[in-house]
């Protein structure tokens, strides 16, 4: 009797220092989809209630407990390095492909298939991105692009550009020639018009008619003299080739010219004929690279927030 007295003494005691002590700590084991098989909850017997030990525990982390964040890239080769560095199995690529903003996303941790091919979800939280950067001289003829210019405007902005003009290719001149019914201009008769608009900046236009060829015919007079004037040949096309992307090849697009007469001075304007549409066709173009040098897959659009 005395022996069982004092072993319940003891354990009693021992009850009565644990309460003391005001704190334990227990394990507790769960099933859920996306949650761990067991986790730590301290219970504060002072209070009688649970106590969250995982804000305690993060003061010690050394390490961070998933990858988060996304990694901004400026160059595409740069963009398939860093994915293929940190790809797995299930990652995968999205792609913006249309003006004035197309982009590359690779969301690392991407949604998973288990075995059975249901989808499982992740974090999405791991992305490197790229986004196409324009270079400067693709920008100024896509801002200009359809915008009506003065004379000496326009000369200045041929005279500027005259690196980006090209000759064209026989199949450009097949193809565009054709249908567009007009030539198309070298780099050297768009230099030799603007030149020549330059010389008859102060002068009038006394008629403007169109050629045979789809080419504009401007005569242009002073207003003091009265004879027939200085006669200017204008192209209907020409041609356009320079990298939209820095780093990137090169774009060829063909651009119709156009100019208006009023009250004796010329507007001028070109039209670059479906050039958002050759620029999607470049960044399909290298989403397909992407694709083989990652050997992920892609889609056309945008992640999951």
């Amino acid at each position: 009797m005395s022996e069982a007295m004092n072993g319940e003494a003891v354990s009693r005691v021992a009850e009565l220092a644990k309460n003391a002590a005001g704190f334990d700590i227990k394990k507790v084991e769960i099933e859920g989809v996306g949650l761990p098989k067991s986790f730590y909850v301290g219970f504060d017997h002072k209070t009688n209630g649970p106590v969250d030990l995982r804000p305690m525990a993060e003061k010690w982390r050394t390490v961070p407990e998933r990858a988060t964040g996304t990694a901004n890239v400026t160059t595409l080769e740069s963009f398939i390095e860093l994915t293929r560095r940190h790809r797995d199995n299930d990652s995968a690529i999205f792609a913006a492909t249309s003006w004035p903003n197309p982009t590359l996303t690779a969301v690392i941790d991407y949604h998973i298939e288990d075995q059975a091919g249901l989808p499982q979800a992740r974090n999405c939280g791991h992305r490197v991105h790229y986004a196409f950067p324009i270079t400067d001289e693709f920008k100024a003829w896509a801002d200009q692009d359809g915008k009506p210019m003065g004379q000496e405007a326009f000369a200045a902005f041929i005279e500027e550009h005259a690196p980006e003009l090209a000759s064209p290719t026989k199949e450009e001149v097949k193809d565009f020639g054709d249908l567009f019914r007009t030539e198309i201009a070298t780099p050297s008769k768009l230099i030799e018009l603007s030149r020549g608009l330059q010389v008859n900046v102060a002068g009038k236009v006394k008629s403007a008619t169109t050629l045979q060829s789809g080419e504009g015919e401007i005569l242009f007079v002073e207003e003091h003299l009265n004879t027939k004037g200085q006669r200017l040949i204008v192209p209907g096309l020409f041609m356009v080739a320079m990298p939209a992307f820095i780093d990137g090849e090169p774009v060829r697009i063909p651009a119709r010219l156009r100019y208006r007469v009023r009250e004796g001075a010329v507007v001028w304007f070109y039209q670059m004929f479906r050039w958002k549409q050759l620029l999607r066709e470049r960044v399909v173009g290298d989403l397909a690279t992407v694709k083989e040098a990652t050997k992920l897959p892609t889609f056309e659009g945008s992640p999951e927030r």
